[in-house]
């Protein structure tokens, strides 16, 4: 799986979400503001209720529904589900796919690999894996007492929350916080570091190299706040 750096001057996405699509929100306003540098070429819901398919509706970016239920159990629905989300980004035009809390496993075709990205609050390969998303995450971090957390970009392959590690920055656990608390701290920490990453896809300075990411020499880091760091 390899991924080649983009010389474009706006990176080309598709956004898959399921729910609020508050990261897709913070997608649209700072590329509105001249900063971040993307162009939404669709936006699909594994939902139909998901509130971001009206953020998505009131920017002009196209929308489409794809539920996972309206396919069969099993390996063939699983394939005919991917293939219903990513067809449409293919014919997008897309440079990458961003999953912005998008819930469900959709198969990572051969001409997407390495092109495909998630973010995840914690610090993979801790608090991860099927059925770990939102609160519940953040609960287990408290339950399990550790001290920080954070968030994860990372590319998407076959398996929850796994795949090559982009950039992981950290949060601190206060002994006084909630599920709720620590939440709102975590997703102010996305805010900062999904458009970090996309800013560095856009500008052909991350590559993808043996199931590992690298960023080129003497950009690592850049644009970003102090206290975060790459995995390599």
């Amino acid at each position: 799986m390899s991924a080649a750096p983009i010389s474009s001057k706006l990176l080309k996405i598709a956004v898959l979400i399921s729910g609020s699509g508050r990261t897709l929100k913070n997608f649209i306003d700072l590329a509105a503001e001249g900063k971040l540098p993307v162009d939404i070429r669709v936006v699909i819901s594994s939902s139909a209720k998901a509130g971001g398919l009206e953020f998505a509706s009131e920017a002009g970016i196209p929308t489409k529904v794809v539920r996972r239920q309206d396919f069969a159990a099993g390996a063939a629905g699983d394939a005919a589900f991917g293939e219903a989300v990513f067809g449409p980004c293919r014919e997008a035009g897309v440079d990458y796919v961003v999953m912005a809390g998008f819930l469900k496993l959709a198969p990572v075709p051969v001409d997407f690999a390495g092109r495909v990205i998630n973010i995840h609050p914690a610090l993979i390969p801790a608090f991860c894996g099927a059925g770990m998303y939102g609160d519940r995450v953040h609960q287990a971090v408290i339950d399990a007492g550790v001290r920080v957390t954070g968030c994860t970009v990372h590319f998407v392959d076959n398996v929850y929350d796994h795949g090559p590690i982009i950039w992981q920055q950290p949060v601190p656990v206060f002994d006084d916080d909630t599920a709720d608390t620590l939440a709102k701290r975590v997703f102010e920490c996305e805010k900062e570091a999904y458009p970090h990453v996309l800013r560095q896809l856009a500008a052909g300075k991350i590559q993808l190299e043996g199931g590992r990411v690298k960023f080129l020499k003497g950009q690592r880091g850049e644009g970003s706040r102090a206290g975060a760091y790459p995995i390599e």
